[in-house]
């Protein structure tokens, strides 16, 4: 074995976790592949022979790939979007796909991902590497261009903008899926005070319609506008096919046999405190749906 199948082969053993710190870095699975490939490409030019942790040599250069890509993506962006809500990871009820479980662990939800659109390219990576993978912030300093007190501020910032929100769930599947279908239920009938039942005072609608800047993102905040909204959208005719979104309860909704939207419910203490959605037409039609079709 020459010692580029060598490399080649140690960098396939490292596969599944760069694509979960470049999925966390940038919402997108086609973009994460991207970093990972280009990760490969710049490990198979480089002088590795100093390199004494190649995991941890990789997921460096992931990062600052990830890094450059969230920059270039803000500022393509010339004015605010509003909400965006990143690519979502669909899988059918009878369980989340192997290749997936990895860029789901640690409770990534979508609404975890929604929330990191919220901060800067720098705080996202100083958080991701130093929170979700335990990466030092010596480490992590060069890469941000700082000093690692600098660094571990940036962490810290991002780390008070994602607790102000409720991002992680309740860990059990079956009765995330009770409330779910409790909402939904309540919706086709049309049962005002059922919806606000099921949902937390406080609850969040974040939702994406599209690349038009003002309908392109929308955020709702409060039991009773989320309930009233809810029943607006109850006239559309659409059919929600329950789904995993990113690992929590959610669905698929269909108008006239076509995708609509994509919605996943964060379930806190037995209620609704989150509900992020993407509506974008563009993007729901590039969505891989036949795993629902099992």
């Amino acid at each position: 074995m020459d010692e580029q199948e060598w490399l080649a082969e140690r960098f396939e053993e490292h596969r599944s976790h760069l694509r979960a710190v470049a999925y966390r870095m940038l919402g997108s699975l086609s973009e994460a592949d991207d970093a990972v490939q280009d990760a490969y490409l710049r490990l198979s030019r480089a002088d590795t022979s100093d390199v004494e942790n190649l995991g941890g040599w990789l997921t460096t250069v992931v990062a600052r790939v990830s890094l450059n890509m969230l920059r270039s993506r803000q500022s393509r962006r010339e004015e605010p979007i509003g909400v965006y809500v990143p690519e979502p990871i669909i899988d059918s009820l009878a369980g989340t796909d192997p290749e997936h479980e990895a860029l789901l662990a640690d409770s990534v939800g979508l609404a975890l991902l929604v929330v990191l659109e919220t901060l800067t390219p720098a705080e996202r990576l100083a958080f991701v590497l130093h929170d979700m993978f335990g990466v030092p912030f010596e480490q992590i300093a060069p890469v941000v261009e700082r000093s690692p007190q600098a660094t571990r501020q940036l962490a810290s910032r991002a780390r008070r903008r994602v607790q102000g929100e409720q991002t992680v769930p309740d860990a059990d599947l079956g009765r995330q899926r009770e409330v779910v279908d409790a909402f939904f239920a309540a919706a086709r009938e049309g049962d005002f005070d059922a919806l606000v039942a099921v949902l937390d005072p406080d609850v969040v609608v974040r939702a994406n319609f599209g690349a038009v800047p003002s309908a392109a993102g929308r955020e709702v905040r409060g039991a009773v506008q989320v309930a009233s909204q809810a029943l607006l959208y109850s006239r559309l005719g659409l059919e929600a096919r329950p789904a995993l979104i990113n690992g929590v309860a959610g669905a698929v909704s269909t108008r006239n046999g076509k995708a609509f939207s994509v919605g996943a419910f964060t379930i806190r203490g037995g209620r609704i405190v989150a509900i992020d959605i993407l509506a974008d037409p563009a993007r729901v039609g590039q969505l891989d749906l036949t795993v629902l079709d099992d």
